[in-house]
């Protein structure tokens, strides 16, 4: 099974069969975690949490006892770059069997940040359950996903574009990035708001965010960013997959843009 298989199979996992993993489970886990990059090349450190040691809890959780929490220097580019590699371990768990839900709200937050000792300039973006998923859902998991509508995404042509923003891209005019492109458009996100816009400008894939209301705090951190970076993790999977090589940067390529959408950061392909 391929990555992309990984992603087109992958759901957000809410209720676990209450089986634990494995001390060599988890320990693979993490060495994955330790062992793969970000683009922006900021340091995470990973651990896996038991959650009757340290009191954890969410709301929405039910099964498992073990998480796994990442935390980084509160830095420039530090969301793009944690939804990017928390990303690439959750898929690794899929890959594993182990299933998986970003959380970033619906937790007792102080006890994961005391669990993870967590420094002044360091923050903890999200945390994962870790866990079998249940043979059935629980009718709180069930309600919740159709809720955010957590089966639907957003048409190809009102994510991508060729050339600007008044272009949109048709998935058959995609070329050999349809299917890396289509991983993007399949990516989690909060409340699946879906924010990445994508525009094809020549060699390059550049990655814009559309901001929506009430996620960005007072002090600049903006939860969406971490979505961009999920988005651009699942690009990099596909194109990679497609035989592209890939470099990662951030100078703006001053495309016209709508008053609420911001340019993050760009891949050249060759």
């Amino acid at each position: 099974m391929n990555m992309m298989e990984i992603i087109r199979a992958r759901r957000s996992v809410r209720t676990f069969d209450g089986q634990p993993l494995s001390e060599e489970e988890l320990s693979d886990l993490l060495n994955f975690a330790d062992t793969h990059y970000n683009p922006y090349g900021i340091p995470i450190t990973w651990k896996i949490l038991n959650a009757r040691e340290h009191k954890l809890s969410s709301p929405v959780i039910s099964g498992t006892d073990t998480w796994i929490a990442g935390k980084m220097k509160k830095i420039p580019g530090a969301e793009e770059a944690f939804g990017f590699a928390f990303e690439k371990v959750v898929l690794y768990a899929q890959m594993k069997g182990i299933g998986t839900t970003w959380i970033a709200g619906t937790m007792d937050r102080p006890a994961f940040e005391k669990a993870m000792a967590l420094g002044q300039d360091e923050v903890m973006p999200c945390v994962s359950p870790l866990g079998f998923p249940a043979k059935k859902m629980s009718l709180r998991e069930t309600m919740m996903r159709k809720g955010i509508k957590a089966d639907s995404r957003l048409p190809f042509e009102k994510l991508f574009f060729n050339g600007s923003f008044d272009h949109p891209m048709s998935q058959g005019g995609a070329g050999s990035l349809a299917d890396p492109l289509e991983m993007v458009r399949l990516a989690p996100s909060a409340v699946n708001k879906q924010p990445w816009r994508v525009i094809k400008s020549s060699d390059s894939i550049h990655f814009y965010e559309k901001q929506s209301k009430g996620y960005v705090g007072a002090d600049g951190w903006d939860l969406q960013k971490i979505d961009i970076g999920i988005a651009m993790c699942h690009f990099a999977i596909g194109a990679e997959e497609k035989g592209y090589d890939l470099d990662f940067y951030t100078a703006d390529p001053q495309i016209a843009h709508p008053a609420d959408t911001f340019y993050v950061g760009s891949f050249k392909l060759s």
